[in-house]
């Protein structure tokens, strides 16, 4: 894969995005091997512009003897290495691999992985300027059933941009957005209803996250009502979830169905205060990005999808929720001839994405 991307090239953009200057302190995670390409274009980059660059090798894979021996107290806590790095950082970049999807353990232990792994994250948040770079590998692809070429293709497609003039147009919508009082979400198995008067739309447009290609808000914490149905796979945490349901009632989650996974979804939700609350509503402007993948950070940017995420609010956007959890959770508007509008504009009807919102995308499919 390393020959079919300008790796270089990413690593500017990387770096560009999370303004990267002289005398920056750096930290970078990596969760594999297989991103080592990418890791070393980044670290090129940045020791070459004057910054102090550290790598700290997060591998994902010693995680399988952490939840078989690991007390649940150690796991539920900040890895104390990783909390220095951020406490260290002015800038800080996680290189992470799309990896086996499957995590053997009890989903509690893993509920309690993902918690620590959120204060974490949490760290990167209140402390660092941020990045987090998804990449995708043969495995992921194998595992997902997906043909590895468009993977990586659409992948490598979802960088070429105009990043500035993308940022302008999706400041546009946002600021249309800014005037709205609700999103309705609807499909034929549900209809969800958010309140975002008050609240502030963020276009995210070559900055935190790659691929990226959105714009979000943190919806009014106790104003989101109805049901919503995410069909299909979806993996977090290494732990494979299908087919999940939630209700809403006043913000809250009050009830949570899933073909597979809903015990893991549970212990999830019900680790601290702000876990059942909505903290982020997102919509995808990637039109680059086509197939859906199972991987959270990828299947958020994609035209003609949109997100919650449950947990942690962007403080940015208005959102005051607290947690140590942040799930984004995507559902597939055009596979299920689904909805989405504000207030009466529409800006995905029957599955089909409207002027409105294909006027602020990136890129193009392909």
């Amino acid at each position: 894969m390393s020959g079919e991307i300008d790796w270089a090239r990413i690593g500017a953009l990387v770096a560009d995005g999370v303004q990267l200057a002289a005398g920056d302190r750096v930290s970078v995670f990596t969760t594999d091997s297989s991103v080592m390409a990418a890791v070393s274009a980044f670290v090129e980059e940045g020791w070459r512009r004057g910054a102090v660059v550290q790598v700290l090798a997060t591998d994902e894979r010693f995680d399988a003897s952490a939840l078989r021996h690991a007390p649940t107290e150690v796991l539920e806590q900040a890895m104390p290495l990783e909390a220095a790095a951020m406490q260290w950082s002015d800038v800080h970049v996680s290189f992470r691999a799309m990896t086996s999807p499957v995590v053997q353990a009890p989903p509690e232990r893993i509920a309690a992985l993902r918690h620590g792994r959120g204060l974490v994250s949490t760290m990167r948040w209140e402390s660092t300027r941020w990045a987090l770079v998804r990449v995708p590998t043969p495995q992921w692809a194998e595992a997902m059933g997906l043909d590895g070429e468009t993977l990586v293709r659409e992948w490598g497609a979802s960088f070429d941009a105009d990043w500035a003039d993308a940022g302008r147009r999706m400041q546009a919508l946002c600021d249309r957005l800014d005037q709205a009082r609700r999103v309705v979400v609807e499909d034929a198995h549900g209809r969800l209803e958010l309140t975002t008067a008050g609240r502030t739309w963020v276009p995210f447009s070559g900055s935190a996250n790659w691929p990226d290609g959105e714009v979000a808000t943190a919806p009014v914490e106790t104003q989101v009502e109805g049901s919503i149905r995410f069909p299909g796979a979806l993996s977090f945490g290494g732990v494979m979830v299908r087919d999940l349901e939630l209700d809403f009632e006043k913000g809250h989650v009050v009830a949570e169905r899933a073909a597979e996974g809903v015990a893991f979804v549970r212990d999830l939700l019900d680790g601290d205060e702000g876990a059942r609350r909505v903290g982020e509503l997102g919509i995808g402007t990637n039109a680059a990005l086509t197939t859906m993948t199972g991987d959270l950070l990828i299947d958020e940017k994609i035209l003609g999808t949109m997100h919650i995420a449950l947990g942690r609010a962007y403080p940015q956007c208005g959102g005051v929720n607290s947690s140590a959890l942040h799930w984004d959770i995507v559902k597939d508007l055009r596979d299920v001839r689904g909805s989405l509008r504000f207030d009466d504009t529409w800006l995905v009807k029957d599955g089909v994405v409207q002027d409105l919102l294909r006027e602020a995308s990136v890129g193009t499919a392909g």
